[in-house]
């Protein structure tokens, strides 16, 4: 009865390690799609009307800003205001920064190094170089990385002597970001494997 109990709670176990990926993610992909569907008033609502809107919408806009001299005068100018005004500015520079770090033409996370933040014992972790030189801050050979933290979309940045730096070899910028905060439990090399076997 006991070795009957414990295969079903290890199939329950099992069962909830295959089923809770697929369910969360569903889950997130049906709040996003229903939360900007509703976004859009006097639009028939489970359909899809409003989250098709929204997306042609915002890449209208994204094509009139940057390809038209009127467009991108025009947010050029948007982008004035909000940073002269009180208040709004922080809050608009620091969302625009950082949607620039990961989308914009001008990605600053792109740049995985490993950074050595112990010496005895030796520890690396790795990180994004934001900085090559921080002379300008007073601080001479020294660069700053971008820590992200694990199972989170918070980091800290520090800086350290270059000579602790170096860069991430065979994994590119997204794999990093990836194995950064997954823990180190994605294993990179064997996705790299099973992409060229597709290829």
């Amino acid at each position: 009865m006991r070795r009957f109990a414990s295969v079903l709670l290890r199939s329950f176990l099992q069962g909830l390690l295959l089923l809770s990926p697929i369910v969360i993610t569903g889950y997130v992909l049906y709040s996003v799609f229903s939360g900007v569907d509703n976004m859009v008033p006097f639009v028939p609502r489970g359909f899809g009307f409003g989250f098709i809107i929204i997306i042609v919408l915002v890449t209208v806009v994204g094509y009139l800003g940057t390809r038209f001299f009127v467009g991108k005068w025009l947010f050029d100018s948007f982008e004035h205001v909000m940073e002269r005004t009180p208040g709004i500015k922080y809050i608009f520079s620091s969302v625009r920064d950082i949607m620039k770090s990961f989308v914009g033409d001008k990605k600053r996370f792109n740049k995985p190094v490993w950074v050595c933040v112990n010496l005895n014992p030796e520890m690396w972790r790795i990180g994004f170089m934001t900085q090559r030189d921080m002379t300008h801050f007073g601080l001479e050979d020294k660069v700053a990385v971008y820590l992200p933290h694990a199972y989170a979309i918070s980091g800290w940045v520090i800086i350290a002597d270059s000579k602790n730096v170096k860069p991430v070899k065979d994994m590119t910028a997204g794999e990093a970001m990836k194995f950064a905060v997954s823990g180190g439990i994605t294993t990179v090399e064997e996705e790299a494997n099973a992409n060229k076997d597709q290829l």
